[in-house]
């Protein structure tokens, strides 16, 4: 029994092997084969064609795309909603969760980082509420600005070699603008300014950033400045509580700075300073939460109950890279960065309450992490006989501290109540959880092996993966019904091997063919470990005793590039266990108790696919999309966290200074539950016209506009509505809209101005 999980490796290496033996002989065509004067049989070598990336970064996959700062600005990808409309299909942002999904996994299951650097995902599940929820400050991984990023790979599938714990469903890999990214060949300086309007949110937005270099030293600086307001829906409806249709008002101020400075030294080596800081403030009137004078749903003075939403991130790192510029040499490359993180997001309501609690409110729920970690690789090139190895080794650890308190005023704690005995319900000025002290730590080594003269390679490579958290006592967690109840919860550690094997077969020039079985891991986040909110008569905690999430992936698929047409396509199956997940259940103590559990067995299987046809008189056609089912095996439920089918047909025409494109966005209608009291969103089909000009008489300028949801259809974000019960109607017992309040936006239009120097 012990060595069952071991059996796809070895079946996997047992195949490879044989196939190895064949395919080096089938992979060329005899006419392009030479005999020797020893009569040997010496083929030629294939030139693959398509960019080359990087050995060692996370693109560095068949299983992952590129996406570089002149695409997203050609596609005018300033969010990852844009990036998910118009360029990556399966790739959707949640608003609830407050981050990125892939493959219908999000959260703490898709890793983001930042020049190497994990942005933490930060989560209290108690605090989360519904789409009304004031005090969900979820989210983190979207704390940084489009402008500022140089390059943005999608992996996709488990690999955690490629991005570490986490990467469940895959990964967001972002590397920020250097210093060569805006200097030309032949120039000591260079620079890009934008500005941008977007009628979505009547959003307006300027970002610069300009690099100078002085003999061997470079310094770099970017900012961007963002001011908008409300998301519109399709309500009509401009109205204070339950039949609001209307986006509640609101306003946004968003800003995000860059510096680098980079000193290049003899031999390929390069240090620097890199410093980061993003702030984004939202404040909104909460219009649907206003009116009423009894119950406790909307029961806020109309005018005087308004809410905040903060992001704030900032980083310092010590960079350190390495690129040989002989190639001869064993070490190719190399780069190190030590680094300090802090992220902390606030989200709250601050106003007056009528009827019982009646009097000033405030309710800020803050939760923060900072870490210092060390993040880095190098790669090597070198022969062993007949084979050529690229091995990769890589690391990354860090140690963090994570903490969360809500702080409030209301008539309870202001002592105005008439009737104290009353106050018990209302929690404020104490912590969901402890604060907890973090340490992680991985380690990865991948070997891509080519035989000389042959077509296929072979990467094996295994991560190892340690973690350790140590909850600490803290004033706002003995003020909460969770330490009276339980006390402080244990210390949670453990460790992890994670092996993968992909395999590339280059079919011809143009025809790449791949597969890899690859085991990921997660461990729980602090959120499903310790968080700890008991009130009267129910409670929603984590669980100390929870198991890591593991995966066993398999993918097969096709990258393709001709000179005419180019593309991908992956198929996917995905076997999660312990798969963490909330149940709710009676308990003797608790009353109505909701707590994280290990789930046995979840599955998820799916394709993906993209196409691009160019045509010599200047027309082109594209498509891509993306299927996913997921069940849980254990009750034979399907996920409605994945969405079954989301993809992007169009067609448009490109001439050197000016283009145009017309597509098509549809989405599936989530699956039919069987369930009156949840949403099944219906399908949708939106059409999206943008164009672009870059007028020979401004060198360097281009004007780029678009018109979206062109014939201002009414859709829904299905899995964001998942579990919206449509059975309960709007009243002021309640938290519920009508259902177009919870509509994406209609006709909008963005406009935007790029000038490079």
């Amino acid at each position: 029994m012990g060595s069952r999980p071991l059996r796809p490796l070895l079946l996997a290496c047992t195949a490879l092997v044989a196939v190895s033996a064949i395919l080096p002989a089938q992979a060329q065509d005899a006419s392009t084969a030479t005999t020797t004067a020893e009569g040997e049989t010496q083929l030629q070598t294939i030139v693959v064609k398509g960019k080359r990336v990087p050995a060692g970064s996370v693109a560095d996959t068949p299983l992952a795309t590129e996406t570089t700062a002149e695409d997203l600005r050609e596609r005018d990808v300033d969010s990852f909603q844009d990036l998910g409309r118009v360029l990556e299909p399966g790739v959707d942002f949640s608003k609830s969760l407050g981050g990125v999904t892939i493959r219908g996994l999000g959260g703490p299951r898709v890793v983001t980082t930042i020049d190497g650097i994990p942005l933490p995902y930060l989560d209290n599940f108690a605090r989360r509420g519904g789409p009304s929820s004031t005090t969900n400050a979820n989210g983190g991984s979207d704390s940084f600005d489009f402008s500022a990023i140089s390059t943005l790979d999608v992996l996709r599938g488990a690999d955690s070699s490629r991005l570490g714990s986490g990467a469940l469903a895959g990964g967001i890999a972002l590397r920020t603008l250097e210093p060569e990214d805006l200097i030309g060949e032949g120039k000591d300086w260079g620079g890009i300014a934008k500005t941008s309007y977007d009628s979505e949110d009547k959003s307006v937005s300027g970002s610069a950033a300009v690099a100078k270099k002085v003999e061997n030293t470079s310094v770099l600086l970017q900012g961007t400045y963002k001011k908008g307001q409300e998301t519109a829906t399709q309500g009509d409806v401009d109205a204070i509580g339950p039949t609001r249709t209307e986006a509640n008002p609101s306003e946004y101020d968003q800003y995000n700075l860059l510096f680098k400075l980079r000193q290049q030294l003899e031999g390929g080596h390069t240090v620097g300073l890199t410093a980061e800081r993003f702030r984004r403030n939202t404040d909104t009137d909460l219009k649907t939460l206003q009116g009423a004078t009894s119950g406790s749903s909307r029961i806020w003075a109309v005018g005087e109950y308004d809410g905040f939403d903060d992001t704030a991130r900032d980083r310092v790192s010590l960079d350190y890279s390495f690129l040989n510029p002989a190639e001869i040499e064993v070490i190719q490359s190399a780069r190190l960065s030590l680094y300090w993180q802090k992220t902390v997001k606030n989200a709250g309501a601050t106003g007056r309450r009528v009827g019982t609690f009646a009097g000033p409110w405030l309710r800020d729920n803050e939760l923060s992490e900072g870490s210092y970690g060390v993040t880095g690789n190098v790669v090597s090139e070198f022969s062993t006989g007949p084979l050529n190895h690229e091995v990769t080794v890589g690391i990354d650890g860090s140690i963090s501290d994570t903490s969360q308190y809500v702080t409030g005023i209301d008539a309870c704690t202001l002592g105005t109540v008439t009737n104290a005995a009353l106050c018990g319900n209302l929690k404020s000025n104490q912590s969901d959880m402890p604060d907890v002290d973090g340490k992680r730590f991985g380690i990865y080594i991948e070997d891509k092996i080519t035989m000389e003269n042959s077509a296929l390679s072979v990467t094996p490579g295994v991560r190892f993966d340690w973690y350790e958290y140590e909850p600490v006592l803290t004033d706002g967690f003995m003020e909460s019904n969770a330490y009276t109840v339980g006390g402080l919860p244990e210390a949670s550690d453990g460790n992890r091997f994670s092996p993968k094997l992909l395999a590339e077969y280059q079919l011809t020039p143009e025809i790449q063919l791949f597969a890899q079985w690859s085991m990921a891991y997660r461990a729980p986040s602090v959120n499903e470990l310790y968080l700890d909110f008991v009130n009267t008569g129910y409670a929603v905690r984590g669980n100390p005793d929870l198991e890591a999430e593991t995966s066993n992936s398999f993918e097969v698929g096709a990258n393709f590039e001709f000179d005419d047409i180019s593309g991908r396509v992956t198929a996917y199956h995905s076997r999660y266990k312990n798969f963490i997940d909330q149940t709710s259940t009676t308990d003797p103590v608790y009353g109505f108790l909701t707590q994280y559990e290990n789930l046995d067995r979840v599955h998820i299987s799916g394709f993906e696919f993209s196409l691009r046809k160019d045509f010599a008189n200047g027309f082109f056609v594209h498509g891509g999309g993306a299927y996913a089912y997921g069940e849980d095996k254990e009750t034979g439920e399907y996920l409605r966290s994945v969405l079954p089918f989301k993809g992007v047909v169009g067609i448009g025409y490109e001439q050197v200074n000016w283009g145009a494109d017309l597509s098509l966005i549809a989405a599936s209608g989530m699956r039919d539950d069987g369930l009156d009291t949840t949403f099944d969103a219906p399908g949708y089909g939106i059409v999206d016209l943008a164009a672009w000009w870059e007028p020979e008489q401004f060198k360097g300028l281009r004007i780029q506009a678009g018109v979206y949801n062109v014939f201002n259809k009414t859709y829904y974000d299905a899995v964001e509505m998942k579990d919206f019960n449509p059975t309960t109607v709007p009243a002021n017992s309640n938290t519920n809209q009508p259902i177009e309040y919870y509509s994406e936006p209609g006709r909008t239009f963005k406009i935007s101005l790029t000038q490079k120097f």
